[in-house]
């Protein structure tokens, strides 16, 4: 019997070692498995961040900022928005509403940050840079395969700023740019920071930078994205830039056709009355021309006497080339729209007067360019010369329009404001 037992609890003792050493076994195998499953989590990981990185690289936008870099460009913003500050307060809620208030703004601002050394520009098309040399140095080095970088320092309308760092590797382009903006608490505040390569470049003889940034592009993305930038490094002289303030960027390329058609005082049946009455009404007045309807009657003598004052033209010829409506006695106008209006790159072109020539006759001569920033990045889309003259009481006259070369023909065609088309000119 006690033998029998001694068996037994040699049994058991012996089913106990086999179980644990079973026991044993799986937990080998599940420690196993679980370093198997976590250095297959750790190269996975480890395939991950070397594929975004790759895929970054490729893309060649949206890069990676190192956290030392990030800090110097905070730092450099918080310093430069330090230096403003007064000024924003002094102007914080005025701007807003007045554009002689920004442009004021703005320019006290580029004059505290030019003594830095470094370029800055305002975001307005025809802003002048300060410190311009530096820029173009950098250009022109690049050019000649050089490495360097240079910061250009560019003031907001919000009174905010944007850090744009230009470095050329000896081969490629790229620039880290950063936006800085005042908080409630008019506290300086970072909103974006991005580093991106630039895909070509070219600094034109018209002393424009101009370059197209890589970014997403199908299938990606269903959309267009533009990466296109210009901007004037060599500033337009002062008599340049007065000409084009004044007597013609108020007109672009949009909703008119002064600028962007053949035509002179011998043949000017072509002319989009109807369309250019709101410009020269803005010129004549100082204003805006408002309508709580699309498309409303002026009164004759109202439209004939705004042309009239800056095109020789007569009320008969006014009636015959405009859509006039007898009855009332009326011009016709409608808001530019989706309706008689679709964009293009060109008619987003800004004009740039970029020379001013005096006949003996009185008249002016102005070679203007047509520099386009959307899509196709470039600053003379066509060139043309638009002639003027001065009269005794101040006032001007256009007098013709021409536009050289072949430039007509790479241009889409002229959407006249009204349904109801005038006489156009083959010339």
């Amino acid at each position: 019997m006690k033998r029998k037992q001694k068996q037994q609890n040699i049994q058991k003792s012996y089913i106990c070692k086999i179980s644990s050493l079973i026991v044993l076994a799986g937990m080998l195998l599940t420690s196993c498995k679980s370093v198997k499953l976590l250095e297959n989590r750790e190269v996975q990981t480890e395939k991950s961040q070397k594929s975004t990185a790759m895929e970054n690289q490729e893309s060649e936008y949206d890069l990676p900022v190192d956290e030392e870099k990030k800090k110097e460009v905070v730092n450099d913003c918080e310093e430069i928005m330090d230096t403003i500050w007064e000024i924003y307060s002094e102007f914080h809620g005025i701007q807003e509403a007045d554009q002689n208030a920004i442009r004021q703004m703005m320019n006290r601002m580029k004059e505290v940050i030019r003594q830095t050394g470094d370029p800055v520009i305002g975001s307005d098309h025809y802003s002048v840079m300060k410190n311009y040399q530096k820029m173009e140095q950098f250009l022109k080095s690049a050019e000649q395969k050089e490495k360097g970088n240079i910061i250009l320092y560019k003031v907001n309308t919000d009174g905010g700023i944007t850090r744009q760092e230009y470095s050329y590797d000896g081969k490629e382009m790229y620039v880290l740019s950063a936006k800085m903006i005042w908080s409630e608490e008019r506290e300086p505040v970072l909103t974006g920071l991005s580093l991106s390569k630039i895909k070509e470049w070219s600094y034109t003889e018209n002393g424009n930078f101009c370059y197209q940034l890589c970014v997403p592009e199908p299938p990606e993305v269903t959309e267009l994205v533009d990466g296109s930038c210009i901007i004037r490094i060599r500033p337009l002289s002062g008599e340049c830039r007065e000409y084009t303030e004044k007597y013609v960027c108020v007109f672009g390329y949009q909703g008119n056709n002064l600028l962007c058609s053949n035509w002179n005082t011998e043949d000017m049946q072509g002319l989009d009355y109807n369309g250019l009455f709101e410009y020269f009404y803005k010129m004549k007045y100082k204003e805006e021309f408002t309508a709580e309807e699309n498309i409303v009657e002026i009164p004759a003598e109202e439209f004939e006497t705004v042309i009239m004052t800056y095109l020789p033209v007569t009320k008969e010829e006014l009636k015959a080339w405009a859509v006039y409506e007898e009855e009332s006695n009326a011009y016709l106008w409608e808001r530019l729209g989706c309706g008689n209006y679709a964009p293009t790159h060109f008619t987003l072109s800004l004009p740039e007067v970029t020379e001013v020539r005096r006949r003996e006759d009185g008249t002016i001569v102005l070679t203007v360019h047509a520099v386009c920033d959307f899509v196709v990045c470039n600053d003379a889309v066509i060139t043309h010369e638009l002639t003027i003259k001065m009269q005794e009481d101040g006032s001007i006259q256009y007098l013709g329009n021409k536009i050289l070369e072949d430039g007509i023909d790479h241009i889409p065609g002229y959407q006249y404001r009204l349904n109801n088309l005038p006489y156009v000119s083959d010339s």
